[in-house]
Formats: structure tokens, sequence, C-alpha cells
């Protein structure tokens, strides 16, 4: 029998053809492949500046990120407060002294029995000190 890759049929291979690992046997130096390896110490320090600049870049970003999320929030804080009515003095506030006074009667207790009352059932003590403000006062 015939062994099929010595076949006459498969082409003809001239040494010069032959390529291995991407490089013809014409090359003049076997180890072109590893050439690279001369100039390590260079690679590496672009390959370290290239790290810091993405590592700087990623730190922009996040802040950038974090002052949108701010400004975000300090929007949603401001439709917030757009929704809901809050004080508004001229709406609020009374405008003439008759409302100034019922609001003042409003407050005065009329009763003298329920000011007693008050007064007993009160959780102060009649013989502490008078506060007055700025003052320190020692627990002797």
């Amino acid at each position: 029998m015939k062994d099929p890759s010595r076949s006459s049929t498969s082409p003809s291979i001239i040494s010069e053809d032959v390529i291995i690992n991407g490089h013809s046997h014409e090359d003049d130096n076997p180890f072109a492949e590893y050439m690279w390896m001369e100039n390590e110490e260079e690679f590496n320090r672009q390959a370290n500046l290239l790290l810091k600049e993405f590592l700087l870049v990623a730190q922009i970003e996040e802040e950038l990120w974090e002052e949108e999320f701010i400004e975000r929030c300090f929007q949603e804080m401001l439709e917030e407060e757009e929704e809901h009515e809050w004080f508004i003095p001229a709406r609020d506030l009374p405008q003439t002294m008759d409302q100034i006074q019922d609001q003042f009667n409003d407050l005065v207790i009329s009763d003298s029995s329920s000011l007693e009352d008050l007064v007993v059932k009160s959780n102060l003590n009649p013989n502490a000190k008078e506060f007055v403000p700025g003052v320190k006062y020692l627990n002797i």
C-alpha cells in the first residue's frame, strides 16, 4: 500500500515557502519573535502610564456621576417644595389688628380655676433658680 502523505497528487513543498510561527526560514534573526523583550522596561513604563491615565479618567468619571447625582437630588427637592404649599406670609399671617386680637384672645386663659389646676398639675419646680441665658450653674 501507498502512504497517502507521499502521493504524487499532493503539492510539492519548497523549503523557501515554509513559514513557522509567522516567520519564514529566510529571516536572518531566529529570535525576531522575541525582540519586543529588548524594550521591556519601556513597554512596562508605558503600560504604567496608561494605567495611571485610566485610573485618573475613572476617578473623574466617578466625580462627574456624583455631581450629577447631587444635582438631581437638589432638583427633586426643589420640585417637591414647589408641589407642596409651604408657609406663605401674605396668606398665612393675619393682616388686620382684629385678626391679631382674635388670635391673642384664643391664647389667654380666662377661667381662673383652670389656671389653678394648671399650676397644681405642673411638673415645674417652683423653688428653682431663675434661668438666665449665658450663665452657667454649678450643681452643689
